[in-house]
């Protein structure tokens, strides 16, 4: 069996790196292929360096442009990688462009075969790009690997036979538990912030919903200064470039009350999650570590494709209205149940893929 694994954007490296290390475990042939649509090194190429991954074999450096312009090119590159290779099967995980390419072009080729990690997400909401991805991914896999029984529903609801679906849990539980160990004991990052151990909110912001739409980012900006008023305590804001990108362009002001830092490296980004009094987002896959770290999160969106986080109390939706961001904020930040169970498995998803692609063959 020769595997394919195709990534290209910080999550899924992060994700993916339970799979490469079990395949150098097993001693599996695979190849990297990173399309590179987080150009940005501090986005993409040194989590390779700091998770201690291989150097992807290929780059295919297809950098920014609109969605249509990075899936073709990602989508003519992918085929020609493939043609060359001739894996087996070839392993993607997620959401995006880089998973919707990599889906269409082994669909179009015989004798190779998909399977989509993290399987059966759905926020229900059409006009987000990732949701028409991860929906498109699922129907071209040939093996669909869901994190939750959630998952497994709704993949059997939209018609998959159900021997294609296999339940494992999510790579994430893996990739923390493996990764917090590389950092144990280390506070760094605390220091060199000038912020203590839960007395700091941290924040991210990133997805085209909020970044894109000048009200959006305006009220999220709007309900950060409340939040400080409120607390009183620094807010971190690890700032995506994009995201500065349209601030700018929007003419937007960020009070100096928040302390805006670039994209941290995946292990120091770790230790502020751990650590932080409560998460604000709008990515998914912080959702997902918040909630396995129990650390309370508000979710800056009006839906997710996670709501096991919401069922089980780690998580709350509040949208963008600024008084509803702070009044969930006031929610969380005040629980004083944090036992929350894990909703995303025991942290062997990825022995599990292993297994079940072996054994299928």
């Amino acid at each position: 069996m020769k595997i394919g694994i195709i990534l290209g954007t910080r999550p899924e490296i992060i994700k993916m790196s339970p799979i490469i290390r079990e395949c150098q475990k097993r001693k599996i042939k695979f190849f990297l292929l990173h399309t590179n649509q987080h150009y940005a090194k501090n986005l993409g190429e040194v989590f390779f360096q700091e998770l201690k991954l291989p150097k992807a074999k290929y780059n295919l450096k297809v950098g920014s442009g609109t969605h249509a312009e990075t899936t073709g090119k990602m989508l003519i590159r992918i085929e020609k990688v493939l043609l060359k290779e001739k894996p087996s099967i070839i392993l993607t995980e997620g959401d995006t462009n880089t998973v919707l390419a990599a889906a269409l072009a082994v669909s179009k080729l015989n004798g190779i075969q998909l399977g989509h990690i993290e399987a059966g997400l759905r926020s229900y909401y059409r006009q987000m790009p990732e949701e028409i991805n991860r929906i498109l991914a699922d129907h071209c896999s040939d093996y669909l690997f869901a994190p939750t029984r959630n998952a497994v529903k709704t993949l059997k609801s939209e018609g998959i036979p159900k021997e294609k679906i296999f339940l494992t849990g999510n790579t994430i539980v893996d990739a923390l538990k493996q990764n917090l160990k590389i950092k144990q004991g280390k506070t760094e990052i605390l220091k060199s912030l000038k912020i203590k151990k839960g007395q700091y909110i941290l924040v991210t912001v990133h997805r085209q919903e909020n970044t894109d739409k000048p009200l959006r980012l305006k009220n999220i900006l709007q309900g950060l200064q409340l939040i400080y008023h409120q607390f009183h305590l620094p807010i971190v804001y690890p700032i995506h470039p994009r995201t500065q990108k349209m601030i700018k362009f929007f003419g937007l002001k960020i009070t100096p009350k928040i302390k805006l830092i670039p994209p941290l490296g995946y292990l120091n980004f770790l230790l502020l999650e751990k650590n932080a009094r409560l998460i604000l987002t709008d990515s998914g896959g912080i959702q997902e570590e918040a909630c396995i770290l129990k650390v309370p999160c508000v979710t800056l969106r009006d839906n997710t494709e996670r709501p096991e986080t919401l069922e089980i109390g780690a998580n709350i939706l509040s949208g963008t209205e600024p008084q509803k961001i702070l009044n969930c904020a006031l929610k969380m930040a005040w629980r004083k149940e944090k036992k929350w169970r894990n909703p995303f498995g025991d942290g062997h998803a990825g022995q599990r893929i292993l297994d079940i692609l072996l054994n299928k063959r």
